[in-house]
């Protein structure tokens, strides 16, 4: 099983995840800095590319999708809630009200929270998580490989845990 020392343990993480934009940057420090690859030259004359550290917990997350560091720090704060919800842990896991949200539903970083906290409750089986948000495997497979980027980090802590990866058959 991962170690959860592998986790950063805060009480305050729900706390994070629920906050505006505004009030998440505010416990950031940024370091706006020009991008490099495709774009042109706005791309690399401009410091538009965003680099923030979440002061709490020193995670740090960068974006340089956009052409503008407006466009580019929303885009590094989703990342930043993302990032928090798989590197946070909680004392006790809560269930989240709904079993499944959408991938862009605000309350999609608690849901994946709650899920990283009841899979590593449960020595990351699929069955026992299942049950514990109502849902069958399958049906929680298919949550989990709808968001490439929770797919990829459950299956690395699966393997941290010395457990084999999830395939999913098409």
């Amino acid at each position: 099983m991962a170690d959860k020392t592998d986790f950063i343990i805060s009480d305050e993480r729900d706390k994070w995840l629920k906050q505006n934009d505004e009030e998440l940057f505010r416990q950031c420090g940024m370091e706006a800095f020009k991008g490099s690859g495709n774009g042109g030259q706005k791309r690399n004359k401009t410091s538009s590319s965003v680099r923030l550290r979440h002061v709490p917990t020193g995670i740090t997350v960068t974006d340089c999708s956009g052409r503008s560091q407006h466009h580019n720090r929303h885009e590094a704060l989703k990342k930043l809630r993302f990032q928090l919800a798989l590197n946070v842990r909680t004392g006790i896991p809560a269930v989240p009200e709904r079993a499944e949200v959408s991938l862009d539903s605000p309350d999609y970083p608690i849901w994946t929270a709650a899920m990283v906290d009841h899979l590593l409750k449960n020595n990351f089986s699929l069955k026992d998580t299942a049950e514990s948000f109502g849902l069958s495997t399958s049906k929680l497979v298919k949550l989990l490989y709808r968001d490439p980027a929770l797919w990829q980090a459950v299956n690395r802590f699966r393997e941290q845990a010395g457990l084999p990866l999830m395939i999913k058959k098409e």
